[in-house]
């Protein structure tokens, strides 16, 4: 049976791509905290900002929910012109 997706949550799935995207930028946050932390420093250098860090898995929440969230509304718009994404099913027994 052939169904078509009619409309998309724009907050629940801003909510869940943008949690998905903070979390899957810590593969890369942490490697870097750990290479910053083990980098040899001449006398008056410092490293990155700490801040800066710590700040990129909220950067990537952010975005995550409003690119997530404008999509699923360019998806609604789009839909009553263009038809919904289409997937079908089967029972099992």
């Amino acid at each position: 049976m052939k169904r078509q997706i009619k409309r998309l949550s724009p907050h629940q799935n801003g909510k869940v791509f943008g949690i998905l995207a903070a979390l899957s930028s810590l593969i890369f946050v942490i490697p870097m905290i750990l290479a910053f932390s083990l980098m040899p420093m001449t006398p008056g250098q410092s490293g990155p900002p700490g801040f800066l860090i710590v700040l990129f898995p909220f950067l990537y929440l952010i975005m995550g929910y409003l690119t997530a969230a404008v999509g699923c509304l360019i998806y609604n718009g789009a839909y009553k012109y263009i038809g919904g994404i289409e997937y079908e099913t089967s029972d099992v027994a």
